[in-house]
């Protein structure tokens, strides 16, 4: 329920569409809460009225109210806005522009691992990995058809030697350039490539959100060319490969959407229907549950989204595959048949991430910043009693990195102090030592997530390390 009013004329008028109750004796006076006020412009509009705004929430019952305001405690708990700022993973600074990223070190680790992990699973699955450039002269974008229907979303053009070049919102073009190289035929396919590309977005500055809305951001993009027949194999590798990719970041938990034909689409009925059960199918192969949202789909193509369920409940969509007949046909790619005539390849849009920005907000959120062991920026922390076995806590430490292990050593206060501080930067692994575990060439070692490990020796510490990342799991 919901209710927009404003005074004006002696009487209240409702700006609200609803929907409403019939009387506000029917709300639980036990189930309601006011949550904030602001301040709104008439109509959204800055050179009219301010109006004043009281925000609310009203609920059956005491007990949903409850877990509502329980939820509404704990998203903001997990704010990865606040918690990239706690951790130091990244920032946007307004000396440089509102909606782009900096990804600081920690942060910048974690994204290395996700790169890492993302093209590993790419080349083993067949996938040719490309870079191509953040720029294109704007003739291209008119070709893909952008600057007809995504002006609003791009950047002004720029001039170099009196030719107009101009910020890429998306990588696809670029991939067709590369396809485009030279001839293919018929026994070439599928051809898989992908890329980890930043693309360039305008958004108002009212609509910046940290990382879930920005300017600039890396899609993990990559395009698949195939013959018609090939489509359900391909669209169920895509689905073995995103299953295979968002579980190792902890997500089992999907909702699938199947977008059809909308009412304004290029391409014949017929390549419609083929492409549809092809997606129809690959999903029944693989036993996902979906909806279809009958007329969502593009306009050049139906696809499949894929929505992933947080620790709270809540679903991102991340995952995309798109059936794409407009592309090939605006830049006139082909292959030769069997027949050596020349036919058009079909062209498949997907992403598993989305955007590595957007992703890495949703990884922050759905761990509250506690990062499993092979995900952490930092894996362990070694931590002296004393300034006296500082020297040993720094062979400990280049021993650990010298097997892979992120560690480091921390010092300069009381234990307590950098056992607390270890804490608060959610350090997975403590490993502190004193003149005895000099002594005995040890270390004593606690687990965030598995309590007092007890001592043992560092090559012990070392394999218990390897065998959780491997896993993965914490120790």
């Amino acid at each position: 329920m919901c209710s927009e009013r404003v005074f004006s004329g002696g009487e209240w008028w409702d700006l609200c569409a609803g929907p409403h109750v019939e009387s506000t004796g029917n709300i639980n006076r036990n189930a309601v809460e006011l949550e904030s006020i602001a301040g709104a412009y008439w109509r959204g509009d800055e050179r009219k009225p301010m109006l004043q705004r009281i925000y609310g929430t009203a609920w059956e019952s005491e007990e949903q109210l409850k877990a509502y305001l329980h939820f509404k405690e704990e998203a903001k708990r997990r704010d990865h806005r606040r918690l990239g700022q706690d951790l130091d993973l990244f920032s946007i600074q307004e000396d440089a522009g509102g909606g782009l990223v900096f990804w600081h070190p920690k942060g910048a680790i974690v994204r290395h691992i996700i790169e890492d992990f993302w093209k590993k699973v790419h080349i083993e699955r067949g996938y040719d990995l490309l870079y191509t450039p953040h720029v294109a002269k704007a003739d291209l974008w008119k070709i893909s058809g952008h600057l007809d229907f995504y002006k609003e979303n791009m950047y002004d053009q720029m001039s170099i030697e009196d030719e107009l070049y101009q910020l890429r919102p998306m990588n696809c073009p670029y991939h067709i350039l590369v396809y485009k190289r030279k001839r293919h035929s018929y026994r070439d396919f599928p051809i898989r490539v992908a890329e980890l590309g930043t693309v360039y977005r305008y958004e108002l500055s009212g609509s910046l959100h940290g990382l879930f809305r920005v300017r600039g951001f890396t899609q993990d993009d990559a395009h698949i060319f195939c013959l018609e027949d090939q489509i359900k194999d391909e669209i169920r590798g895509v689905l073995d490969l995103t299953e295979e990719t968002l579980s190792q970041f902890g997500f089992e938990k999907y909702e699938i959407n199947l977008s059809t034909k909308p009412e304004k689409s290029v391409g014949d009925d017929d390549i419609w229907e083929k492409a549809t059960s092809a997606l129809k199918d690959a999903l029944d192969d693989k036993g996902w549950s979906y909806q279809i949202d009958d007329g969502g789909g593009a306009f050049y193509g139906p696809k499949i989204d894929v929505k992933i369920e947080d620790a709270l409940g809540r679903k991102w969509q991340c995952s995309t595959i798109q059936v794409d007949f407009n592309l090939p046909q605006r830049f006139d790619i082909t292959y030769v048949d069997s027949n050596s005539e020349k036919k058009r390849p079909i062209m498949i849009h997907r992403a598993v991430l989305g955007s590595l920005e957007r992703f890495f907000g949703v990884l922050i959120e759905h761990y509250a910043g506690d990062f499993p062991l092979w995900l952490s920026p930092i894996q362990a922390r070694i931590l002296p009693v004393t300034d006296a076995q500082l020297e040993y806590c720094k062979d400990v430490t280049n021993k650990l990195k010298k097997y892979g292990i992120r560690a480091e050593v921390c010092h300069g206060e009381r234990l307590p102090k950098l056992i607390r501080n270890a804490e608060k930067q959610k350090i997975p692994l403590m490993a502190v030592v004193g003149s005895k575990e000099i002594e005995t060439q040890t270390v004593t070692v606690r687990s965030r997530f598995g309590g007092e490990l007890g001592t043992m020796p560092v090559d012990d510490f070392i394999s218990r390390i390897k065998l959780a990342i491997e896993n993965p799991t914490s120790l």
